[in-house]
């Protein structure tokens, strides 16, 4: 996850009228405290290949001013995704529950860390309308990390997906969750509430977690996917990683084999970019070509669906992603293991 500001600037290749947006470090160290006497990384110029539009449309605005409207947080706005102007002018808004704050404080994510404000009782309801209407056809569901709570909030999210299904029963609906570690039958409450999609990324490859996701813990991170494949073999499961920290691409394809070894069904694969000077490095640019054979390679392994692009998000185009993936295994592309 990472943060921009914004600009307008002009794209002198194209037309005076194609403006594009260009990322601007986020100076601000309000949200994340434990990083504010961290040394300053590098930042590397970014390639002409990492360009988007500038939000601002009509749809834009709509989406906006629903999520105000229910008093939301999205994941587009809190971790600066930079395809927020594309999605919103189609109405794809990433809802981000439990609140604006994580406890804890991954080196690479800029949503906001501290302690957390109590759960808000009516927000599955708000989510579940604002969802109505918007008109979605799939929603995509994520959360702050809440490690204070006993269930980590897997009993929030339940209620989320039964509200969802009540205000919009034709949205089919795919949820981004922590880990839940250490929070026993946790897992099994958001299982039983049958998400259409269960999505936890694993961010990055085994070698750097201590210092990419120093709170989290690779193998059960990938238990956890396997486990609602045990459990339910008829939920998607989808996982995604950052590229361009410093991993080898020996060490992704391995990822790659462990995914498919816990019956994952969809890889997301995207460029990393650095939200502040406080957080971790832009070791390399991932060139567009490295991630069509990333591409290539992941179909290779058995993967259902695959999404390998440097602007590549969890979330991003994950209506049409799933549509497909959908389609795939009713083809027999492959089948859910029993």
């Amino acid at each position: 996850m990472f943060m921009f500001r914004t600009v307008r600037t002009c794209d002198s290749e194209a037309s005076e009228t194609n403006w594009q947006m260009a990322t601007i470090l986020d100076r601000r160290t309000d949200r994340h405290p434990e990083k504010r006497n961290r040394p300053d990384t590098p930042v590397l110029r970014k390639p002409k290949w990492i360009r988007v539009r500038a939000p601002g449309s009509a749809e834009y605005s709509k989406t906006r001013q629903i999520v105000r409207e229910h008093g939301l947080h999205t994941v587009c706005e809190e971790a600066g995704c930079p395809n927020i102007g594309e999605c919103w002018s189609k109405r794809h808004a990433t809802m981000m529950i439990m609140g604006d704050t994580c406890t804890r404080a991954c080196a690479f994510c800029n949503v906001r860390t501290g302690v957390p404000k109590p759960l808000d009782p009516a927000e599955p309801e708000s989510v579940a309308q604002a969802v109505a209407q918007l008109g979605l056809n799939h929603v995509v569901i994520t959360s702050v990390d809440r490690d204070d709570l006993a269930d980590g909030g897997a009993n929030h999210f339940a209620e989320v997906i039964r509200a969802i299904r009540t205000a919009a029963p034709k949205t089919t609906v795919e949820i981004l969750t922590p880990d839940f570690l250490r929070k026993p039958r946790a897992l099994e409450v958001v299982i039983d509430a049958k998400p259409d999609v269960f999505n936890h990324n694993l961010e990055t490859v085994p070698g750097l977690y201590l210092e990419i996701r120093p709170g989290s813990r690779y193998f059960h991170s990938l238990r956890l996917l396997q486990q609602v494949k045990e459990r339910d073999p008829e939920i998607f499961t989808k996982s995604g990683i950052m590229v361009g920290l410093g991993e080898q691409r020996e060490e992704v394809l391995q990822l790659m084999d462990d995914l498919r070894s816990a019956d994952v069904d969809f890889l997301t694969i995207g460029q990393y970019l650095q939200p502040t000077r406080k957080h971790a490095e832009v070791k390399r640019f991932v060139p567009p070509e490295e991630f069509k054979s990333y591409e290539r390679i992941a179909y290779a392994k058995g993967f259902l669906m695959v999404a390998a692009t440097p602007l590549t998000r969890s979330s991003y185009h994950a209506d049409a992603d799933f549509a497909r993936m959908r389609a795939a295994r009713a083809a027999g592309t492959a089948r859910p293991q029993t």
